[in-house]
């Protein structure tokens, strides 16, 4: 596999630390800057509002960019945002060093996914986004612990060091060992946005919500989930959340082989399967082994769900539109993500933990039925414009709406 992807991947891993492992050092920053830890928690949901608000526009005015360019300056301004945050004097100084880099996270993620996508070809397409997005599985898994016994280790200022050396890394790797990469003549706002005519993006774009909104329902309190129902000691959480995402990381390597072959059918047997692993779950969840058991094929499926969500929209976009779609998906994985949860925490405040499952279950269901939407036929397209679906071995589906 191109080696650019793998650099691609370490990026994405350094992104994703950067955005995530602020949490690990929330009480050490409440109480650096005489804070309330919800205060604190701005830092994380603030860095998420800003990159579900403005990713379609960034990635649409950085859209004539040569794309080397562009991922090589994403990574740069991540950089300097850690630098800032190692030095910020104040909390509101913090704050503007963590949202600034926020607004280029979806560029980052656009140009990188669709990159990959290109470079591999039609028939490996989902192996290059499943490497890319292995940046983000790791991250969760290694990079949060890993700041986090930094800030223990060292101090706050520590962890913000690790996740700038991290970006650096990458940085230089995309200056030194990654080709130019120019934009082609036909790339630009206006082929970009006629796809936003289509009802079968939207459809999707649904889907990937509601999908979203289902695996976070319950995986927000998948902590609290093990301490109330399974009766697991805090040590035993950290074990057990740790086994999630490795083997997690597993899954998304498996979910990439999987939708190389075929994207709808994969997207259908992985929700399927999160059902299944919910129910089990809900029958289950108060014997310790089953769980530990059931936990492992939970972390296995559920991680995936990223990169399903993303291909299972994707791989039915025009090639010249490809970006512009990528830049709307993290807007959509935020709403669901955050749906999820406070959904989650509603039936978690009326019925108790345990009930939780059957609001991820209805979810992930109605993601289902939605898979089965197509394309409607009476969708006509410019000749010049036809669909090139990412993936060769999927059924080519009808044009969608154009000029």
């Amino acid at each position: 596999m191109n080696k650019s992807i793998y650099i691609m991947a370490l990026g994405a891993f350094g992104i994703i630390t950067t955005e995530f492992g602020v949490i690990g050092i929330l009480p050490a920053l409440s109480k650096e800057f005489g804070i309330t830890i919800d205060t604190a928690g701005w830092l994380l949901s603030a860095f998420a509002l800003t990159v579900a608000v403005t990713g379609p526009f960034t990635t649409a005015l950085t859209a004539k960019i040569n794309r080397k360019t562009i991922l090589t300056l994403v990574l740069a301004v991540f950089v300097v945002s850690n630098i800032l945050s190692a030095f910020a004097p104040s909390f509101a100084f913090l704050m503007i060093a963590r949202v600034l880099p926020a607004f280029l996270h979806p560029v980052f993620w656009a140009v990188a996914a669709s990159v990959a996508a290109k470079e591999a070809g039609p028939k490996d397409a989902p192996k290059a986004v499943a490497t890319v997005m292995a940046g983000l599985s790791i991250a969760t898994v290694l990079g949060v612990p890993l700041t986090t016994y930094m800030a223990d280790l060292f101090n706050w200022q520590a962890s913000f060091y690790l996740a700038g050396f991290i970006n650096l890394i990458a940085f230089a790797g995309m200056a030194f060992f990654v080709p130019s990469m120019p934009v082609k003549k036909e790339a630009g706002v206006k082929s970009s946005t006629a796809i936003l005519r289509s009802p079968f993006l939207w459809v999707k774009l649904l889907t990937v919500l509601v999908m979203l909104a289902g695996m976070f329902a319950s995986y927000s309190y998948l902590a609290e989930f093990l301490n109330k129902v399974t009766h697991m000691t805090g040590a035993e959480v950290s074990i057990m959340l740790l086994v999630f995402g490795v083997t997690g990381i597993a899954g998304n390597w498996a979910m990439g082989i999987a939708l190389s072959k075929n994207v709808m059918i994969t997207t259908r047997i992985y929700l399927l399967s999160l059902v299944l692993t919910h129910i089990l779950a809900y029958q289950f969840g108060g014997y310790f082994i089953p769980m530990v058991v059931i936990l492992s094929i939970w972390g296995f499926v559920h991680t995936g769900g990223f990169l399903v969500a993303n291909i299972q929209v994707t791989a039915f976009m025009p090639q010249q539109s490809l970006e512009f779609v990528n830049s709307l998906l993290p807007s959509f994985y935020n709403a669901g993500i955050t749906a999820g949860s406070l959904l989650g925490g509603f039936i978690i405040a009326n019925y108790g933990i345990q009930q939780v499952i059957w609001m991820a279950v209805p979810l992930l269901l109605t993601a289902f039925g939605l898979s089965f939407y197509k394309q409607p036929k009476r969708e006509t397209v410019k000749e010049e414009e036809a669909w090139q679906p990412l993936c060769a071995t999927e059924t080519r589906p009808e044009p969608a709406l154009s000029e």
